[in-house]
């Protein structure tokens, strides 16, 4: 399932990306809840938020390049690496959001040199900064393991209190 996951993650997430750069020039924007979404195309030469997207572009794409790696063998480990302790079903599926995540953004970032961005959610003179598909998933697998994370300490605080229900 790990696996099956991830690829859909990827594949979306390039579907998206070539739907963007074939249809919108860069800056260009389609408003689809006016006032509050648009789609809008960005490239992003840093991290999230634009982070680390001034200075040195070969030293910050080997950085880049080098950090999503690390993220996606640790994940990869995790999931598949023997005695891994995210055996829950939530845990999984959230490194495997993860997972495909960081494979789509890495993918851009080593064949442009930067990442397509393209969601933007704003109202009035507020907006959030542009997002895409793979960090939409790294953003919902982080919250389904921070919850699969929480639940159990719970759980044992819940029982330790004398809570516990048989």
């Amino acid at each position: 399932m790990p696996f099956v996951v991830a690829s859909l993650v990827i594949v979306a997430d390039r579907i998206s990306k070539i739907s963007i750069h074939g249809t919108l020039g860069l800056f260009d924007s389609v408003s689809v809840i006016p006032g509050w979404l648009r789609i809008v195309h960005t490239e992003n030469p840093g991290a999230a938020f634009g982070f680390l997207a001034e200075g040195n572009p070969y030293l910050r794409s080997a950085v880049l390049v080098g950090i999503s790696a690390l993220v996606l063998v640790f994940v990869a480990s995790a999931l598949w690496g023997r005695g891994s302790s995210f055996t829950t079903i939530g845990a999984r599926l959230g490194l495997s959001l993860v997972l495909g995540g960081a494979a789509g953004n890495l993918y851009d970032r080593i064949a442009h040199g930067t990442v397509t961005d393209f969601i933007e959610v704003y109202h009035g003179t507020w907006s959030f900064p542009a997002f895409n598909v793979a960090d939409s998933a790294i953003t919902v697998g982080a919250i389904l393991l921070l919850i699969e994370l929480l639940l159990p300490r719970q759980k044992r605080a819940g029982e330790r209190a004398g809570f516990a229900h048989k």
